[in-house]
């Protein structure tokens, strides 16, 4: 029966309800022999364009509708008290362009104005915007089948009136064949009605998912997103197994006795028409001044801009060379129509960066263009760096202009604001995207719905490798251990085939980071809207489809370092020091690559990963062309490829540099004859075979995709250029070959470039400005206690001391005092914005004098008895009592006498009298708390360890000591890595780490075992460590918190923490845990060397003598060996069984006390 169409149906954008991938959808369809595919998801349009494309490429009518939920009163109403209460359900279709156009409308509204646990219409509007729309009266949810079966056949009668005036001739009587006995009862008083009210029947299926095996997978879909098990008995589920995309025949046969309905199916949708048109770009208006086009403006701001720019450079440059890559540029521009885009993206950067808002020095292609850079859009001169505008733009290849721009990351909404309120706040939206089920993650929710345990789950996930665009099936295909117990255990067999079904499924819908999207209008005149977790306005549709119908869509990207180098030049200012100006820095600054060659890079940008520290020190960067190479050299390709390798040894004259040609030498200098950039490629096509850059653009991405067809004409088109330039066949036809293997490798230099300026730009901070930079780097991730914890480490090898937290003079951020980091108040836990300005606001007053002080001082509704406590227990208070102990008991008889004495205040105008009478100050005197006192006197303080531990609950880790300091002098010779390494090394790998347990909980196996799931941190990073029954049976006497050990592991899994907005944050790392040993016995029992550096000034023999007494001090079975720097070189002395050690902290404590005296 092929004029039958299904036309209600939910795909996998009615999130977690519908199963139906739109691909599939449509080949069922196509398979069937039906001439037209409908789309009718939940409340949203979400896939509509993907839907349209698909079925126009599979040559079917695409249908476009949704079902939308109707208020049962008004959609401003909120009386609702569950999803289920919060609306009808109403199939809506588009008819033609208007239906279409009223359709985006009222799912727009849907969500803007009428969400309530649902996005919801109601009559009000489907009366205003129901024109060009054919409505389905829905499922049992609907409101005619509500009324009809719940009030009576009058109230149904009326209620099909109503909405048939609404939609006069478009209104269908839906009727379902899905094997619930309420909808076979439906079904009969529907066709009653029908004949009643004179209306049309219509036959679906209300299609969940696309085949009958896969009822049980969306049963389980059903679960996830309830939150819910298999086996619960109270949750929802669909009793029925018959909501898939039944075959024609099976339709005809449900519905012989109406065959009507059927024919129905095929009048709708023979009427509806919807074309439409992805040709068009839709600029938003830029303002221009009268009689200016767009051209002329864009053309006078970057005539100007590079005057202004020309002026400002430190040396004489050819004006002409800039002029005619300018005008080349501009001619490219212009003939494609984008003159309104560079004007507008000019305009709100500008605007931020008049603002004080830091902008990034550019990102992508966007930085090899000299317009961009004469306009202020990028602060990056191409030329000196050869950056291509082709590589961006060119003649040959007409596509949008693309520039992303980074923001400040704390200041990234006012720009947000200003284009908003510029172009019209109906005129812009942000761009929604979508999570997916990907392979771990669908295995981690289907276990949980079937009710397996976390550590059963975990188990099996575990087994699907992390590697990038990871699948289940290609798991099972590299996994032996998973295929098998998917081929012996039912229950995984079971999970492993609904997460094959399930895999990829779209799972929630969030506000994409960067993307903004503009329009010429009202945004809902082009796309349907809807509402963020912040109540921004999001486009219902991705970046891709956004572009498609032929909006402008931008990336506003926060990045978190251009706010450290906004605050740490705030700092530097503050402290009286001369500024910087980073736009004009020293690209051959001695002091900034010296940092670089010994790898001290912890937080400069792109630099600070271990892996990273290591190329550093090796290729020993001498210029910022090296930089720029070293960020496309550090990425999984080249590292693999030994690419990285050659490189630095060519650059140190290991390996011989070698150019095929002499021209390739100018294209491939700066790279040591290395291909390392997509820029070269395009070169070398250039000068060798005379392609127009344009077309050496088109060669570019045709390698990058590596399509047999295109490469083998683009071989053609190389060898006849080449040969046109004397070039011999065979040298010919080793260029493109080598051309070819790198490109798979090569980096758009314009991005390397633009980013290793932001790397440049730290690097030199840090350099020069060490404390000022590290106090910005920690303010900016006080969320995060692992980069807390790193950084305060790496103030401390570089001689910075971190000062605690301190009432008087710390500040909400990490600030700078007597070239100290002082803590800010921000990193104490518990204490918000609102309790430290406070604080901040009654120091103004003079510094605190004492708790009660402080407490008569500040509104005790913001500075509550939990934010004392934690001030307390940081240390922050010890400026007013030494004594925490007492602090902390004495808090609340303190609080009672600074509330009881507020309220008499507040009473009698007290304050006024006695601010003129001596103040706060005889408000203490009369308020004088007498200390708690013990049994024995004056109430003790606590231990070293005490505020130790309490430091580490209020701040996130140990400030004022930490029990694995005294161990780092031992962390080469035990062969120790850091957490911070473990991240980049492969799963699976062993490792030997020292650590502190941080905290443990315990579990007890089905065997009745014991083992241990620990919380592990060491000086870099924090980490989860399983400890199964066998290693914890052996050493369950050191499961004890903060008790440094030894831990020989297996790297398990990395997993992304989940931020609040259920987006992946920042990897934690697994380990599996083999064998654990205190740290100090192993330190003891460790045979490999101890290495002692002494300088040659050192040698004199009251020294020796004194490094002897050390030795003899703490003797051992450890060998010791002494590194003698002197002017001629290194030289290791191994020294004789007499002066073996035992080392430990104490040994090298008194390593460190004789270095200091040796210094003098």
């Amino acid at each position: 029966m092929p004029d039958f169409v299904h036309l209600h149906c939910h795909t996998e954008y009615s999130l977690l309800d519908g199963a139906i991938r739109i691909k599939d959808l449509c080949a069922k369809a196509k398979d069937f022999g039906l001439s037209a595919v409908a789309l009718t998801d939940h409340g949203n349009l979400y896939g509509a364009i993907h839907f349209y494309r698909s079925a126009k490429d599979y040559g079917l009518k695409p249908i476009i509708g949704c079902e939308v939920y109707v208020a049962m009163g008004s959609r401003h109403d909120r009386d609702a008290r569950s999803p289920s209460q919060a609306g009808y359900h109403l199939i809506l279709l588009a008819k033609d362009a208007v239906g279409y156009r009223n359709l985006i409308r009222l799912v727009s509204l849907g969500h803007l104005e009428g969400f309530h646990y649902k996005p919801r219409v109601d009559k009000e509007l489907l009366a205003r915007h129901g024109q060009g729309l054919i409505a389905l009266s829905a499922c049992l949810k609907g409101e005619v089948p509500q009324r009809l079966m719940h009030e009576g056949f009058d109230a149904g009668l009326e209620t099909a009136t109503l909405y048939a005036d609404i939609f006069p001739g478009r209104f269908y009587l839906e009727m379902q064949a899905n094997g619930l006995p309420e909808q076979l009862a439906l079904n009969e008083r529907l066709l009653e009605l029908a004949e009643a009210a004179k209306l049309p029947l219509v036959a679906t299926n209300d299609c969940h998912y696309l085949n009958a095996e896969d009822a049980e997978a969306h049963d389980i879909l059903l679960c996830i997103q309830t939150n819910a098990r298999e086996s619960d008995q109270k949750r929802m589920r669909f009793n029925t197994r018959e909501l898939y995309y039944r075959t024609p025949e099976e339709m005809e046969a449900a519905f012989a006795h109406c065959p009507q309905a059927l024919a129905a199916t095929a009048e709708i949708a023979q009427a509806c028409d919807v074309e439409l048109d992805f040709s068009k770009v839709h600029f938003p208006a830029y303002s221009l001044p009268e009689g200016v086009t767009l051209e002329q403006e864009l053309r006078g701001h970057a005539r100007e801009g590079l005057a202004d720019r020309l002026a400002r450079m430190p040396l004489e440059t050819d004006r002409e060379t800039y002029e005619q890559r300018m005008a080349s540029e501009l001619d490219v521009i212009c003939s494609q129509g984008f003159a309104g885009y560079f004007l507008i993206v000019q305009d709100f950067i500008n605007w931020a960066k008049s603002q004080g808002i830091p902008v990034g020095p550019g990102r992508g292609s966007a930085a090899g263009s000299l317009v961009a850079f004469a306009l202020r859009i990028t602060d990056l001169d191409p030329l000196p760096y050869n950056l291509l505008f082709e590589r961006f733009l060119n003649a040959e290849r007409v596509s949008l202009p693309d520039i992303d721009v980074d923001f400040c990351f704390n200041r990234r909404e006012e720009v947000l604001r200003y284009v908003s309120e510029k172009y019209g706040a109906d005129n812009v939206a942000q761009i929604i995207t979508f999570g997916r089920m990907k392979a771990r993650a669908v295995v981690r929710d289907v276990g949980r719905a079937l009710g397996l345990k976390p550590a059963e789950t975990d188990k099996i996930a575990k087994l699907v490798p992390g590697s990038l665009n990871m699948t289940i099936a290609k798991a099972l295909e590299q996994e032996p251990d998973l295929k098998m117990l998917a081929e012996t255990d039912p229950t995984v067999g079971k999970l492993i085939s609904i997460s094959l079904r399930l895999e990829g499924l779209a799972r929630h819908a969030s506000t994409h980071a960067a993307g903004v999207v503009l329009s010429d209008r009202p945004m809902v005149e082009h796309l349907p809207l809807c509402s963020g977790k912040k109540d921004e306005v999001v486009t219902q549709w991705d970046m891709k489809c956004v572009e498609k119908v032929g909006l402008i869509k931008f990336d506003f990207l926060g990045l978190k370092t251009l706010t450290v180098i906004h605050d740490a030049l705030s700092l530097i200012r503050e402290g009286g020091k001369p500024v910087p100006d980073m736009d004009m820095l020293p690209l051959d600054d001695a002091e900034t690559y010296g940092l670089l060659c010994q790898g001290r890079t912890e937080g400069v940008f792109q630099l600070e990963s271990s892996g990273m520290r290591r190329v550093l020190m090796d290729l020993k960067p001498s210029c910022f062309e090296d930089v720029i190479a070293l960020l496309a050299l550090y990425r999984p390709g080249p590292l693999e490829s030994g690419m990285v390798t050659t490189f630095i040894r060519c650059k140190h004259g290991q390996n011989r540099v070698e150019y095929q040609l002499p021209q390739l030498e100018p294209i491939l200098r700066d790279t040591y004859g290395v291909i390392l950039y997509q820029e070269q490629v395009m070169k070398i096509a250039s000068t060798l075979a005379t392609y127009s850059l344009g077309e050496a653009d088109i060669l570019r991405r045709a390698m990058g995709k590596k399509d047999p067809q295109v490469m083998a004409q683009q071989r053609s088109r190389f060898m006849r250029g080449a040969l046109k330039n004397s070039i011999p066949e065979a040298k010919a036809a080793q260029i493109f070959d080598l051309m070819e293997k790198f490109a798979g490798y090569g980096f758009n230099k314009s991005h390397s470039a633009a980013y290793a300026l932001i790397s440049y730009q730290t690097a030199f901070l840090k350099a020069h400005y060490p404390v000022e930079f590290m106090a910005a780097l920690i303010s900016s991730e006080v969320e995060n206690a692992d980069k807390i914890l790193k950084y305060r480490n790496d103030c401390r090898d570089m001689g910075i001391d971190v000062l605690p937290p301190d009432i008087n003079n710390s500040q909400d951020s990490f600030s700078v005092q007597d070239e100290k980091i002082r803590f800010g108040l921000s990193g104490v836990k518990n204490v918000g914005e609102e309790a430290i300005r406070e604080i901040v606001t009654g120091r103004a007053q003079g510094p605190y004098t004492s708790l009660l002080d402080l407490c008569l001082r500040v509104n005790l509704r913001k500075v509550t008895k939990r934010v004392l406590e934690y001030l307390i227990k940081s240390g922050a208070m010890d400026c007013l009592e030494s004594n925490r102990a007492a602090m902390l008991v004495s808090l609340d008889q303190i609080l009672a006498a600074a509330q009881k004495k507020a309220k008499e205040r507040k009473r009698s105008q007290l304050s006024l009298f006695a601010a003129a009478e001596g103040g706060a100050d005889k408000l203490v005197a009369e308020l004088m708390v007498e200390p708690e006192m013990g049994k024995d006197g004056p109430l003790p303080d606590w231990s070293d360890e005490d505020k130790s531990r309490f430091e580490k609950e209020a701040l996130g880790f140990f400030l004022s000591s930490n029990p694995l300091w005294p161990y780092q002098p031992e962390a080469d010779r035990l062969g120790l890595k850091s957490v911070q390494e473990c991240l980049e090394l492969p799963a699976k790998s062993e490792v030997v780490l020292g650590v502190l347990i941080t905290g443990i909980k315990l579990h007890q196996t089905r065997k009745g075992d014991r083992m241990a799931f620990c919380q592990v941190e060491d000086l870099t990073g924090m980490a989860e460590a399983t400890v199964f029954p066998d290693v914890y049976a052996q050493a369950m006497e050191l499961f004890v918190e903060d008790t440094p050990l030894l831990m020989r592991a297996k790297v398990s899994d990395y997993e992304g923490r989940m931020d609040n907005g259920g987006e992946s944050g920042p990897p934690q790392l697994k380990l599996e845990v083999l064998s654990v040993v205190a740290l100090c016995d192993a330190c003891s029992q460790c045979l490999v060397p101890v290495r002692l550096h002494v300088a040659a000034e050192s040698v004199s023999p009251n020294r020796i003598s004194a490094l002897r007494d050390v030795l003899e001090k703490h003797p051992g079975q450890a060998p010791v060996h002494v590194l003698l720097n002197l002017p001629e070189g290194r030289c290791t002395l191994e020294l004789g069984p007499n002066h073996q050690v035992l080392p430990g902290p104490q040994f090298w404590r008194d390593v460190e006390q004789w270095q200091e005296v040796v210094r003098g």
